[in-house]
């Protein structure tokens, strides 16, 4: 099937699962994407989908066609990268789809498992992601630290690159804030001067103590010493 008669097929496939309900909801959500760019496609039911086309001829046809115009075939893109069990396959299709991610979500939404058994290799490639100059490029790659780099692979030099992010795009610095929060529940030692030596940007610093005061994997002794060390700075919002 001609690439373009594929996506038109998918295309329809996806609007029949449309629900307007959950549209007008989810747009709210990522306003860096059109509204008429949003079908409306539950996420378990487009993971449902995805598994199930994963296993057809088509799919690396489909994973070929780039750009997508909807926000849901971008995501069902990044799902089918997910359902691929070979390494270097996987890592191809990431990096020729990193580039037209333009929203969070999709940005956060897919991990290929495969990734989890190639750490050294992976982690060659964070460290190019996360030096990019695409907003969503740089969050995907602290995003992949922050999923499979945390316990047994967690090194401290991680956090540097991390730390080293300097940008003024809000979904990049939210990630930051997001993974240093998350890295203090489980490596506090190496997270906690980042805090108290004020070695982030005050944004960052404030928003990761924010994240971490509102989570569940921080004690309560831990959350009344944080809150100490905000910055008070009218650059917060």
């Amino acid at each position: 099937m001609r690439g373009k008669d594929l996506e038109e097929k998918i295309r329809g496939q996806l609007f029949e699962m449309q629900d307007l309900g959950y549209k007008a909801f989810h747009e709210k959500l990522i306003p860096t994407v059109e509204p008429d760019r949003v079908i409306g496609v539950r996420i378990p039911e487009l993971r449902k989908f995805a598994k199930q086309f994963s296993r057809t001829p088509e799919a690396k046809e489909y994973l070929q066609i780039l750009p997508h115009y909807y926000y849901e075939e971008n995501n069902l893109h990044a799902f089918l990268i997910e359902n691929i069990r070979v390494y270097e396959e996987a890592m191809e299709h990431t990096e020729k789809f990193l580039p037209f991610i333009d929203n969070w979500a999709t940005c956060d939404s897919f991990s290929p498992k495969v990734f989890r058994r190639h750490p050294k290799e992976v982690y060659e490639k964070v460290k190019l992601w996360i030096s990019s100059d695409k907003t969503y490029t740089i969050r995907y790659g602290i995003g992949i630290l922050m999923g499979n780099y945390l316990d047994e692979q967690f090194q401290p030099e991680m956090v540097e690159l991390v730390a080293g992010v300097v940008s003024d795009e809000y979904y990049v610095n939210m990630m930051c804030a997001w993974y240093m929060a998350t890295a203090l529940a489980k490596q506090e030692e190496t997270i906690l001067p980042y805090l108290t030596e004020h070695r982030l940007s005050t944004w960052v610093h404030n928003k990761t103590i924010q994240k971490a005061v509102e989570s569940r994997r921080i004690t309560p002794e831990m959350k009344q010493y944080l809150k100490k060390l905000k910055i008070n700075s009218r650059i917060m919002c």
